[in-house]
């Protein structure tokens, strides 16, 4: 900022000037505050033009970084969303896993319940088969011992 540096430069050369007594004027060097202020006159339209250039970038940088945030903000809703969406579907994974285990847990219990059932009635059904059996073994036996009371006594008797 060549313009503000002139410019700041007069004042100082005014301030510092030497005062008329009685007065508030002052008696400056004529030459020297006006190369300053030419030198600030010529130098304002390339300082101005800088400093609307700096403008237009700071404008430009804001705009970029409101965009830049819009993004960032747009972004971090959809993460968000997709976050509780996920927290959605596993509490229902969770609840449909526990739904399956509760009826498979059912399932089994029935099916073993109904198993013993069957081994009980298949048992049951091979000790009567077991019964009748032992009762035939042991009427054989009777039998045999009969025969062989009888077997006995005929040979005394001959």
């Amino acid at each position: 900022m060549e313009a503000v540096d002139r410019v700041q430069s007069a004042i100082s050369l005014v301030e510092e000037a030497r005062g008329v007594p009685l007065s508030a004027s002052c008696v400056v060097h004529r030459g020297e505050l006006l190369e300053l202020l030419d030198g600030a006159r010529n130098a304002f339209p390339h300082d101005f033009a800088l400093a609307q250039q700096i403008i237009e970038t700071r404008e430009q940088i804001l705009e970029e970084a409101r965009i830049s945030a819009d993004s960032l903000i747009a972004h971090g809703r959809e993460e968000v969303a997709r976050m509780v969406e996920q927290t959605e579907i596993v509490s229902a994974a969770h609840a449909e896993a526990k739904r399956i285990l509760t009826a498979v847990e059912e399932d089994a219990r029935v099916e073993r319940e109904e198993i013993e059932a069957y081994i009980d009635s298949r048992l049951a059904t091979l000790e009567v088969i077991l019964n009748k059996t032992l009762d035939v073994v042991h009427r054989g036996r009777e039998k045999l011992q009969g025969f062989e009371e009888k077997h006995i006594l005929s040979e005394l008797s001959e």
